[in-house]
């Protein structure tokens, strides 16, 4: 099983992410939050179960969506995964990778 490392970059978004949202509806910004950490925990079991971002680079970047979010990580090893940032669909995602 593969343990899960966000970084403060990946801390930093979903923080973003959270704020933005409670302040239009505070219950919504728990359940999204809450729904991410579900979907990333998968990757503890599943590594490799987001698509591969880049299939030309070195790293093993790879995208796992979650609604209106894509859930950016590398994988390290088997036994590695850091969370490197968790963008909305709309933002241009080549900008942060």
């Amino acid at each position: 099983m593969a343990s899960i490392n966000w970084t403060e970059e990946g801390e930093r978004w979903l923080s973003e992410i959270y704020t933005y949202i409670i302040r239009e509806n505070p219950a919504a910004a728990v359940k999204v939050v809450e729904a991410i950490y579900n979907k990333v925990d998968l990757l503890k079991t599943f590594p490799y179960l987001g698509s591969r971002y880049d299939p030309e680079s070195e790293d093993d970047i790879r995208i796992l969506l979650y609604g209106h979010y894509r859930i950016a990580y590398l994988v390290k090893s088997d036994q590695q995964i850091d969370i490197l940032g968790v963008f909305h669909t709309a933002l241009k995602i080549e900008q942060y990778l």
